[in-house]
This record gives structure tokens, sequence and C-alpha cells, in this order.
């Protein structure tokens, strides 16, 4: 037998690089950490007014302005005819050029309620709003309202959940289940898929086939609109807002099921639209934001994607859409998620996580 002299300094070279590795990896993946800003009530949307101040829903009825800073709350006043049932109350929430639009639930009489968009100009002490959209038809439900928003240029993006209606989501004759595409001031543009070819469609309508989307999203890196949808039992996905296309629900289950157990119908087929990034078994994706900013600059041009059920930060890598790469960031750390907001000008990011107003650093 030929003892090789070396081996023993082969071997502690080796076990020297994983130690690095092992270190160098934990290290990364702890490089950051939380600080709590502010406890909240049942929050639901956010958005920065300015480097200093966020404006926050409370899903039960609230507007609020924050103070990152000194950590101080305000309420504003408000008109706005909210019905909170079920899902349904305040929703999301975003400002541009001194106003203020807002998603929410309607109350339409009788228990019936719409995903409605209303718009203010700021003003910190009393919003006064004007509805400039309301799905209909409305609906007795407490399920499923979406909703969120996103401006790009003079278009206001909007997310309406199908409200537990399954198949309504394949009328184009009815808002539940689809993207809205309106102008900032409510009307509708002219290109929209109604004037394009789509003659049965509503005219709002931009693409059908959601079930519950929480996540929307404008790209500052390509200029595209992205989602994120709830499944069933399963089947919850990321993708592009693309314009009178079909994501196909509930013709298509994207790989879940009823939460009987019963079946849905195949992940995708050809005629739909197809998602970038499924999750089965669910993990109730909610908001979404492309990452850009200073604090983590390394993320820049990458999808983050929010939880509720597994309450985590997913970073996805999807410039290559044939290699999508995934890397859970965290999870169980600040309670289910609802919202994400990149500080504007530091990059660090905001989270609406639990009852609580949180913000991620670097450490």
């Amino acid at each position: 037998m030929v003892v090789d002299q070396n081996y023993p300094k082969v071997k502690k070279y080796f076990l020297l690089i994983i130690i690095f590795f092992l270190f160098f990896t934990k290290s990364f993946s702890k490089n950051y950490k939380f600080e709590k800003i502010v406890n909240l009530n049942d929050p639901w949307g956010s958005t920065f007014i300015n480097d200093n101040e966020l404006i926050v829903t409370e899903k039960s009825g609230k507007i609020k302005i924050i103070n990152i800073n000194s950590k101080e709350i305000s309420e504003i006043k408000h008109d706005l005819n909210f019905l909170e049932y079920g899902q349904g109350g305040l929703l999301d929430i975003i400002y541009q050029d001194g106003t203020i639009w807002i998603s929410y639930s309607e109350n339409r009489g009788d228990w019936k309620a719409s995903t409605s968009i209303a718009k203010a100009k700021l003003n910190k002490k009393e919003l006064n709003f004007e509805n400039i959209f309301q799905a209909n038809p409305p609906i007795d439900s407490g399920y499923h309202f979406g909703s969120r928003l996103a401006i790009k240029d003079d278009y206001l993006y909007a997310s309406v959940g199908e409200r537990g209606q399954g198949m309504i989501a394949q009328d184009p004759t009815k808002h539940p289940g689809s993207i809205i595409r309106i102008h900032r001031d409510g009307s509708i543009p002219k290109d929209n898929p109604k004037f394009k070819g789509k003659q049965n469609w509503l005219p709002e309508i931009y693409q059908i086939g959601v079930r519950n989307p929480q996540g929307l999203t404008l790209s500052p890196y390509d200029g595209k609109i992205y989602l994120s949808n709830h499944g069933a039992k399963g089947g919850d996905w990321f993708g592009e807002v693309k314009k009178g296309e079909n994501y196909g629900w509930k013709i298509l289950g994207w790989g879940g099921k009823n939460y009987s157990g019963t079946k849905i119908g195949p992940k995708w087929k050809p005629g739909f639209t197809k998602a970038i990034q499924y999750w089965v078994p669910s993990i109730a994706t909610s908001a979404i934001t492309i990452y850009k900013g200073g604090e983590f600059e390394e993320w820049n041009g990458h999808a983050l994607v929010t939880s509720l059920k597994d309450k985590s930060l997913r970073k996805l890598i999807f410039d290559d859409l044939s290699n999508i790469k995934e890397e859970i960031i965290f999870k169980n750390k600040i309670g289910r998620i609802r919202d994400i907001q990149i500080h504007p000008r530091s990059g660090k990011i905001y989270f609406l996580g639990g009852e609580v107003l949180w913000v991620m650093k670097k450490s």
C-alpha cells in the first residue's frame, strides 16, 4: 500500500474550505436585522408620501400617518363608505404627485360589497374621497376582494378578487377575478382590450382569470407590471400582467386542489397565461415588489414575494425564465406579512408583519 504523505495536508485544506463556506453562508443568510417601528391594528396597505412618513391602512377602517423616525402616529379622517366583512375593509393605498388612491370593500347595501377604488388630494387631517371604480356586480361575500394598486405613467392598475365565485373570473362581462386598468383620474384607456378586439369585455378589464391577487407592482427595471395570486389548496403564483390574456381560474388549478381535496384542473395548458413561479403547497402569497435600492444592492432587479401562511420573504431571480432561482430570506420572524415597501432613498425594507410596522436593514 502506498501512503500519500500529503494526505493530512489535503484533508486539512478541504476542511478549511468547508468551514469557510459554512461560515460565509451563515453570515450572508443573517446579514440583516429587524427594528420595530410601531404597533398597529390589522394593517393592510402602505405607501410613502415622503422620506419620513408612511401612510398605512387598517382593514378595520382607519388611515394613519406614521413618522418612521419619531415613531409618532396620527389618524386621518376620511369619508369612505366601506364595509368590514370577512377579508374586506380598507385595502391597498398608493401615493403619487399629491394624490392618494385607495382600494377598499365598498358597502353597496344588504351586505353586498365590491372592490372599489377612490382617490383624494392628500390632506394629513382629512381625506375627501371620490370613487373612480366599482367592481360589478356587488356580491354578498366576505371572500377574495384582492386587492393591490400600481401606477405606471398615467395608468392605474388594480387587482380584483373573484369573491369566492370561481368561474366568474372567466366572465369578462363582470369585474371580479380580473386585473383592471384605468387612467389615474378614473377614465378608461382607449387601447384597453375592449377596444382592441375583445368587444364583450368590460372596458376597465385588462386581464382575466385570477382568483385572489394580493400583490401588484411596477418593475423600475423593465417597466412591466407583476402580480402574485392565491391559489386554493396550493397553486399560488407570481407572474406578469399581460394585456387581453387569461390566467385561467377556475379552469386551471395551477397545481392546487379545492379545499375539499377534489381536483380543480391542470396546472397550465396552452391558450392561458403561464405564471413565472408556482408554489405547491400554498404559501399564501401576499404583497410583492421588485427591489431597487442601496441597502441590499445585491438584490437589485430581483422580485421580493411575501407570504401569509409561512410568514416568509422569498427572493426570485427571474431574468432567465427557463432557470428561475428562489431563495427564502427568512421565515417566521415578523408574523404574517401583509405589505412590503422599499424606502425611496435608503433602500431599507418596510413590512406590515403581524400587527407591527417593521424595518429591515443590514446588520
